[in-house]
């Protein structure tokens, strides 16, 4: 029986069934994902309640744009350093909003949108970045193995907190996830989120926000680092 270690050192998966397989699935050829390559992505530290101290996590601050940076400072790092190594997966958890999920909810989002970008008045979709070919309007990261969800999704981010139908596109509603899952594949880093649905994307939000953001760390612990380890 080949050892753990041994396993680990080869630095991937080999797809055989080996009983003592650290990569995360088991047994996925090619899979190279360990608990210890893993980067969990938040927002806030009020949305993570110090629940992961034994996870490596980055708070990135509210926004497409504090999201974009910090991710960026990161992944570069990884890349030009190599210290740490390039995160094998970036996990975004985070609180979210929806008109089309019931509140209190944990769903997997690997489609995402740009809510707020709008300019159908040149003649473009609504979401996309004018003069940009790539990536595509919606951001579909396609080396994802590990997804204990599966409902797959769409989160529309956006630079406002949602609280009408105006400003309301896909299935999800936050204010990070897009520009996380563009500086991932930019970097070719796989990337999933997990959102914990606090409110209905309505004129109530703002106090069901505050009632139930705290809840979700537990069912992402339950239903998705469980799995992890």
């Amino acid at each position: 029986m080949l050892s753990k270690q041994f396993l680990v050192d080869r630095g991937y998966c080999c797809g055989h069934g080996c009983l003592m397989c650290p990569y995360i699935p088991k047994h996925i050829k090619g899979n190279a994902v360990m608990r210890n390559n893993i980067l969990i992505v938040s927002a806030l530290e009020v949305e993570t309640q110090g629940q992961l101290e034994d996870w490596r996590v980055l708070h990135t601050g509210v926004g497409k744009v504090n999201a974009a940076i910090e991710l960026t400072k990161v992944l570069e790092k990884a890349h030009l350093d190599y210290l740490p190594p390039m995160p094998k997966l970036v996990i975004n958890y985070g609180t979210a909003g929806s008109r089309k999920i019931k509140k209190k909810t944990l769903v997997d989002c690997t489609k995402f949108v740009q809510r707020d970008m709008d300019v159908t008045g040149l003649g473009f979709l609504r979401g996309e970045t004018p003069f940009e070919h790539d990536p595509p309007v919606i951001i579909q990261p396609q080396n994802i193995d590990f997804n204990p969800i599966g409902r797959n999704a769409t989160c529309g981010t956006g630079d406002s907190f949602v609280e009408d139908k105006s400003q309301y596109y896909g299935e999800v509603v936050d204010m990070e996830a897009y520009a996380l899952a563009k500086v991932c594949y930019n970097y070719g880093v796989p990337f999933i989120s997990f959102k914990y649905i606090t409110d209905g994307a309505d004129e109530q939000s703002h106090e069901d926000w505050e009632a139930n953001l705290a809840d979700g760390i537990v069912e992402f612990k339950e239903q998705v680092l469980k799995e992890l380890i």
